[in-house]
């Protein structure tokens, strides 16, 4: 059974950083591409941050650009999400979620439809 768990949310001040970990287990995602995910209070879940399974190709949603960094280890089968300059309106739920193609390319999904696996999620709360 494939099972993604994040850990490392918590409440944080603005202008504080956390780190974000995705353990995988149940099958390798090495060669598939991985991103987390963050859904506010009311609000659809919104892209965030995609790697490609080399981590030659990433992505980030415009407003966390230059301040989140995504990252992996494919020995681990984990996922990170550094998020540093942190603001209220970052305050969501974050999930990680993986593609399960594998693919030979770099490519990197930017939609929910695009991932196939997901976790529970973590909360991250940034008080003014």
């Amino acid at each position: 059974q494939v099972q993604l768990v994040e850990s490392g949310g918590g409440l944080v001040q603005a202008g504080g950083s956390l780190r974000l970990s995705c353990a995988a287990s149940g099958r390798t995602f090495s060669n598939s591409a991985m991103g987390w995910f963050r859904q506010a209070p009311g609000k659809e879940r919104e892209f965030v941050a995609a790697i490609s399974w080399s981590g030659g190709n990433i992505y980030y949603l415009d407003s966390v650009k230059g301040r989140f960094t995504i990252s992996r280890e494919n020995a681990k089968n984990t996922v990170y999400l550094q998020m540093n300059s942190l603001k209220p309106e970052d305050t969501a739920v974050y999930y990680c979620a993986a593609d399960s193609t594998i693919r030979h390319s770099d490519f990197v999904g930017v939609l929910r439809v695009q991932y196939d696996y997901w976790g529970q999620g973590t909360q991250v709360t940034v008080s003014s």
